[in-house]
């Protein structure tokens, strides 16, 4: 079960069906900017997620995606490239595109302070924004899965990635670099979200009752949403 909930292959799996749902959400959010052609900018994005998505109301948008470490571009002239860091994104102007996309991302930058960086960056460089991160409530962690993850004692979430595959992430020996691991994602809750993106307004994704996924969300407007 939890294998179909996370399996990223698999186009009928929960985390297929919620991509596609949210991308259709998102198109429907850029209908009301006024240009004929919509800039995005993808923070963590890739080439491989937006084609499993793919939609005839995609062709519309001219997509950059930004990642810490170069991607390789796969010959398609849809997109562009660019490496950067979602908390300091000093290359780009004020208002730069259109809208800025994040799709399970801003949980892994880093702790709240950094976390709160990226979010006023893509407030800034945009006049919309769509970033979705996992919920911290949600019973099962989504990248270790494993229930109630978050409310165990690091001194045991530690020692279960030592010696377990738990969901993407084989099982790391390695005391030091398993703390790492473990240390480097940072869900967010609901105040959280609604603290770093003042301007938003914090959508849920549902499993069920369940609140899956949170998303900060920004109609277009030319009026600036920055600034905490």
């Amino acid at each position: 079960m939890l294998l179909s909930i996370a399996d990223n292959t698999n186009p009928n799996s929960l985390a297929s069906r919620m991509r596609r749902k949210r991308l259709a959400v998102f198109l429907e959010m850029i209908q009301v900017c006024p240009k004929p052609r919509v800039s995005v900018l993808d923070v963590g994005g890739s080439e491989a997620f937006w084609l499993g998505v793919w939609s005839p109301k995609c062709e519309q948008l001219e997509i950059t995606l930004l990642n810490i470490e170069t991607q390789k571009n796969q010959g398609n002239t849809k997109f562009d490239s660019l490496t950067g860091d979602a908390r300091d994104l000093n290359e780009f102007r004020d208002s730069s595109f259109d809208f800025c996309f994040s799709n399970s991302v801003i949980e892994h930058v880093g702790d709240f302070a950094d976390q709160k960086q990226m979010a006023t960056e893509c407030a800034r460089i945009s006049n919309g924004y769509f970033i979705q991160t996992p919920n911290r409530g949600f019973p099962v962690e989504p990248h270790f899965q494993f229930p109630m993850w978050t409310l165990l004692p690091i001194s045991i979430r530690i020692e279960l990635h030592r010696h377990f595959n738990l969901g993407w992430l084989p099982k790391n020996p390695d005391k030091a670099s398993a703390r790492a691991d473990v240390e480097s994602i940072r869900l967010l809750d609901v105040h959280e979200m609604q603290t770093i993106f003042p301007h938003a307004q914090i959508r849920f994704e549902r499993f069920g009752p369940l609140v899956k996924s949170l998303i900060a969300a920004r109609q277009w407007s030319i009026e600036p949403a920055h600034g905490l």
